[in-house]
């Protein structure tokens, strides 16, 4: 994107879920790159929360940025997991293997979409928000795998893309200490989904309901 003087403004590709974590990346993004400059990437890949893309298009469209949701649902043809499957009761992981609500492969796929749309747009900024301090046991939230990907897709499309997660190394009481210094504490409590179970406003008992409630009251009794 071009400003008025003709030089290029440098833009952003969140990948958002319409959660804490990926909204709290989008509305510091918006306040270094302006929400004209900042793109919101979206997935419907089957989840059984699929509250979290009304959510997402919701915020998107409140905080006046450009949005888009991505047809992911091949994935439901190439895997199962408790994410996905509400015949499934969400487990949380145990001592010898991953939670049952971890999808193989998403967050490479999810890269490798936002990567090819990016490129089309000329963006070479990606950010998500994963972590691996508080990451539920998933792989694919792990510093190293990020930077895999980034490694991966710069050599695949010949681009050089620029993988952000301004969230690696933070609890999920820093999250919120995050988002309130942003601003934004009350308005990512308020508008952001992250229930499993998709309960609007969160059931309080899927393991990412406890992260999220658990962050929140380490954070306000600091």
């Amino acid at each position: 994107m071009e400003n008025v003087n003709g030089t290029t403004q440098k833009q952003a590709l969140v990948i958002f879920s319409g959660g804490q974590d990926s909204t709290t990346c989008l509305i510091q993004a918006i306040q270094k790159y302006g929400a004209a400059n900042t793109v919101a990437l979206s997935f419907s890949y089957g989840q059984r929360h699929g509250i979290e893309l009304e959510r997402a298009a919701w915020i998107a469209k409140d905080l006046g940025v450009e949005h888009h949701i991505l047809d992911a649902q091949v994935m439901g043809k190439v895997t199962t997991n408790a994410l996905m499957d509400e015949s499934q009761t969400i487990k949380e992981a145990d001592a010898e293997d991953y939670p049952n609500t971890f999808v193989d492969g998403r967050n490479a796929l999810f890269l490798l979409l936002a990567g090819i749309f990016a490129k089309s747009k000329g963006i070479r900024t990606i950010i998500l928000g994963v972590c691996e301090t508080d990451f539920s046991g998933y792989p694919d939230c792990r510093d190293v795998f990020v930077k895999s990907m980034n490694v991966t897709l710069n050599l695949a499309m010949d681009y050089n893309f620029n993988v952000e997660t301004p969230l690696m190394y933070l609890t999920k009481a820093q999250t919120w200490e995050l988002a309130d210094q942003l601003g934004c504490l009350a308005y990512i409590e308020e508008h952001t989904h992250t229930c499993y179970m998709g309960v609007p406003g969160g059931c309080g008992e899927c393991p990412s309901c406890k992260l999220r409630n658990a962050g929140l009251t380490e954070y306000l009794n600091k």
